[in-house]
């Protein structure tokens, strides 16, 4: 007979092992520590986000401005890495955490991610082979990149994923990819990447209010329609693609003269290295059509998404293994237009229905997809509806029910 490993306490013990504070996942420990049936402990590798330090892709010094370790028990793991950071394998070192994540006794480690040393420790380590593993990534095939080097990464996570217990998938993409890899289908459990809906949903008619008096701060007319980007201004992300197919929007000449209230404007919200870059090819439409704004903290996001009549996210390349941001745009009811890269794709942005879809890195389908939203503004209003109904399932309540339902079968994969 085999005895459940979850069964000796009133509640499972998990571990989460997570590389550092993230806005996307604090509020949702706090909720998993206030649910009945799980007693949790999260153990960071590394401090980023709640001390001031610069963001390698905003290239600006920034703490988050919520809350990212109140609600729920966490301990710090040191970090021995002489360059901390999850931009490469060696980012997260934390020689202690094995002991730690022993010492606590769990009954299942969650583990997000695999790609640094701390994970593999973790994966591969003798004194926790009892434990149950589940894991929990966003990983994606969207985008392709065939040849001898992907076949050799293919089989290394084949073999690395044999050691988990259950799969958290946070989508459709994310569960392709888990196939692709190995994953038998029953070990697999949707458990859908969220935010925090109702801190958005709740601040929404302050949000609006504060958006038009942004607007016109930044020189955009409270109703004139507004095509968003907020993010980095890095490579992956395609800031530029806007640019252009925006610019090739404008060039259609079918639009109203430069001082009409009803214009088209495109406002770019973050910062990065392309920044320089973006100001100048916006040529003589910089803060006449393409606007500015820089790096906006957690607090003021639903203000940046209320400003909005739509969200673009043209990213290309693996980068984009979710995009969140199209989470939190939609529960303010603003659709978005996102590329064929972007992870969220094919749960949450519905052709025709919740926002508009292109092939990534083609500039003429993105031209038509703006053409689109600024054709019937009442049309991407609808889009914005039917998205804010449909991200209401895409919640913190939804992920700790999945994860709950996912323990007893850890217990039973012993």
């Amino acid at each position: 007979m085999i005895v459940s490993a979850l069964n000796h306490h009133d509640s499972s013990r998990v571990a989460v092992v997570l590389s550092h504070p993230i806005q996307y996942y604090s509020p949702w420990f706090r909720d998993l520590a206030a649910s009945h049936g799980i007693e949790l402990r999260v153990f960071y590798l590394w401090d980023s986000g709640t001390t001031a330090k610069t963001d390698r892709g905003f290239g600006t010094e920034f703490a988050w401005d919520i809350p990212l370790l109140e609600g729920y028990e966490s301990k710090m793991i040191p970090n021995a890495a002489f360059d901390p950071g999850t931009h490469h394998f060696n980012g997260l070192d934390n020689p202690s955490l094995i002991n730690e994540l022993a010492n606590w006794k769990p009954d299942a480690i969650l583990l997000f991610g695999y790609a640094w040393k701390s994970h593999l420790r973790v994966i591969l380590s003798p004194r926790l082979r009892k434990i149950p593993l589940l894991f929990r990534g966003d990983s994606h095939n969207l985008y392709s990149s065939p040849g001898l080097k992907a076949g050799v990464a293919r089989r290394l996570k084949s073999v690395l994923f044999r050691r988990f217990s259950v799969f958290l998938s946070v989508g459709k993409a994310n569960r392709d990819f888990l196939t692709y890899h190995g994953v038998l289908d029953e070990k697999i459990v949707h458990c859908p990447h969220c935010v925090d809906n109702e801190r958005f949903r709740s601040s929404e008619a302050s949000a609006l209010v504060e958006a038009k008096a942004w607007k016109q701060e930044l020189g955009i007319s409270p109703d004139r329609p507004v095509a968003l980007f907020a993010g980095k201004f890095e490579s992956k992300k395609r800031p530029l693609d806007l640019l252009e197919a925006f610019r090739s929007y404008l060039a259609m000449g079918n639009k109203e003269g430069r001082d009409s209230p009803d214009r088209p404007a495109l406002l770019f919200v973050g910062n990065g290295h392309l920044e320089s870059q973006l100001r100048e090819q916006s040529g003589e439409q910089l803060d006449e059509t393409v606007f500015f704004s820089p790096f906006q903290n957690q607090s003021e996001m639903p203000k940046v998404y209320a400003a909005g009549n739509f969200l673009v996210l043209p990213s290309f390349g693996r980068g984009e293994t979710w995009g969140l941001v199209v989470n939190e745009a939609m529960n303010l009811g603003v659709p978005a237009i996102v590329s064929s890269h972007v992870g969220c794709g094919p749960d949450l942005v519905v052709e025709g229905e919740t926002g508009w879809q292109f092939s990534a890195g083609n500039v003429d389908e993105l031209t038509g997809c703006l053409r689109a939203a600024f054709a019937s503004i009442d049309g991407t209003r609808k889009r914005g509806h039917n998205a804010k109904e449909k991200i209401a399932d895409w919640s913190y309540e939804a992920a700790t029910a999945a994860l709950s339902a996912a323990l007893p079968s850890t217990a039973r994969s012993l």
